[in-house]
């Protein structure tokens, strides 16, 4: 056992080098006044809308080269095995964007984890990041908060083909580097502002549906496959504040990855947050991105992606004609 976990800690410095726990981040690196940071109430909900995004600019964008990941790391992360007494936990949010819509984004969630100064990881839809662009910017921006990928528009992965699937990779990896590219050409940041990495090197699977083809390809371009263990169902309007809190509190572990969603969908998330963290925080938690999470201990890999148990999640992208997931929503909240 010590020696495969050996073995991950040298892969994680070789495909993460200089990754370690960050310190707390400090005011000096917000670009943004803390009224233009807030979140509004008219951004929150998600409307059905065509919006022009220029793919041929994007497909043009100068990528920086992958590192594929280690054999040691490849596979659905699911959370982490951490040494006795550490007690860490991980928040994400996706932002999903799918075709024919524009997903909300929902600060009131955001302003909690900065005034609770409360790390997360988002996993943001590159045609999210394109309508949503200075919201993009300021999580990037955000030392508080680490950017994975979650596909351009949150298409199925097992009902697309490898080039599909491959451009869903690039042309996100390609809205992440024109938003990198605002904090530095943009008015927002000071000189001498520290930028986040080059690449995003975490993606997560819309739906949650993977399979060892796409798990390969997402491996082969750089992305460690993050999935989850604590599933808040929040997308589901009936689901209270006060049962989304429950679900976290009661499953909450050293080294769980918690799914949310901060794209207009977790309509009760923000309000179940403000109650959560100050209690975890009680019980000895820290609240870590998902990379210093895994860093802080070994990855439980699967060959799978999958909710609870390996299946369950083989109807989850069963999508009406307006391209809401429904279903996958009602599948959620029964499995949590």
């Amino acid at each position: 056992m010590f020696r495969g976990f050996a073995r991950i800690v040298i892969a994680l410095a070789l495909f993460m080098p200089g990754l370690t726990l960050a310190e707390e981040p400090g005011e000096s690196q917000r670009c943004w006044a803390p009224g233009v940071l807030a979140g509004k109430p008219d951004e929150i909900q998600p409307k059905h809308a065509q919006t022009p995004i220029n793919l041929d600019a994007l497909k043009q964008e100068t990528i920086p080269d992958a590192t594929p990941v280690p054999p040691e790391l490849r596979g659905s992360i699911r959370s982490v095995e951490l040494p006795a007494g550490l007690k860490l936990i991980a928040l994400t949010f996706d932002l999903c964007e799918t075709e024919g819509a524009i997903a909300g984004y929902d600060g009131r969630i955001v302003d909690v984890l900065r005034g609770q100064n409360v790390k997360a990881t988002f996993f943001a839809g590159g045609k999210w990041m394109e309508t949503h662009p200075e919201r993009a910017e300021q999580l990037l921006a955000d030392p508080l908060f680490e950017i994975g990928s979650h596909s351009w528009r949150h298409l199925d992965p097992l009902r697309i083909n490898q080039q599909q699937f491959g451009e869903e990779l690039s042309l996100t990896e390609a809205s992440y580097t024109c938003a990198r590219r605002g904090l530095v050409t943009g008015p927002s940041c000071p000189n001498g502002f520290t930028l986040p990495p080059e690449r995003m090197k975490l993606f997560r699977f819309p739906y949650g549906r993977c399979n060892a083809q796409t798990l390969t390809e997402a491996a082969n371009a750089g992305f460690l496959s993050i999935q989850w263990d604590i599933v808040t169902g929040d997308p589901d309007p009936n689901r209270s504040a006060k049962a989304i809190a429950a679900t976290i509190l009661t499953k909450a572990h050293p080294g769980a990855i918690v799914v949310a969603h901060a794209n207009g969908r977790g309509r009760h998330t923000a309000e179940a947050l403000d109650a959560v963290i100050p209690k975890l925080k009680a019980e000895g938690y820290s609240f870590v991105t998902v990379s210093e999470l895994i860093a802080a201990g070994k990855p439980v890999i699967a060959e799978a992606c999958y909710q609870n148990r390996k299946g369950d999640n083989s109807h989850l992208a069963r999508t009406s004609p307006r391209g809401d997931s429904h279903e996958f929503w009602s599948i959620l909240q029964r499995l949590d």
